[in-house]
């Protein structure tokens, strides 16, 4: 006779894209981001824009050192946060606000070089997805009478 079950829902599998995505490749992703707008300012800014280009000022490398811990920062919640758990309410409330940064990081750049903007495209695109359930099932343990 199988035990007893509580009726809880149980954490489900995070799907293997989501945790690609979301675990390694935009993690490292923003690590180089970060390196480029600490170490290499100048770089970074041709990266972003070259027709508009123009050597960095004092400013301008202080501003992209803040930059920098952001995207420190944005790495380190997706690779160490999501890595600690499967619970979704977890992967929900993070992404969610990643997908609001998004949303500003696309309306604000109408210039940028494609790379950048269809990469973020795909991050938003990604925590949409999750956001909306796709891929996700909802393990739900059933109490039998």
């Amino acid at each position: 006779m199988p035990a007893p079950q509580s009726g809880r829902p149980t954490s489900p599998t995070i799907p293997a894209l989501y945790r690609l995505f979301f675990l390694y490749i935009e993690p490292i992703s923003a690590l180089v981001g970060a390196y480029f707008a600490h170490f290499d300012p100048s770089e970074y800014l041709v990266l972003t824009h070259a027709p508009s280009f123009s050597p960095p000022t004092t400013g301008t490398t202080a501003v992209l050192s803040q930059l920098a811990n952001l995207y420190l920062l944005f790495a380190m919640n997706e690779a160490f946060v999501l890595r600690s758990t499967t619970d979704v309410r977890v992967w929900r409330t993070l992404l969610f606000g990643l997908l609001v940064a998004d949303l500003g990081h696309l309306w604000s750049w109408n210039e940028m070089a494609w790379g950048n903007v269809a990469f973020v495209y795909v991050g938003a695109t990604m925590r949409a997805c999750f956001l909306a359930g796709v891929g996700l099932e909802a393990k739900v343990d059933r109490k039998e009478a």
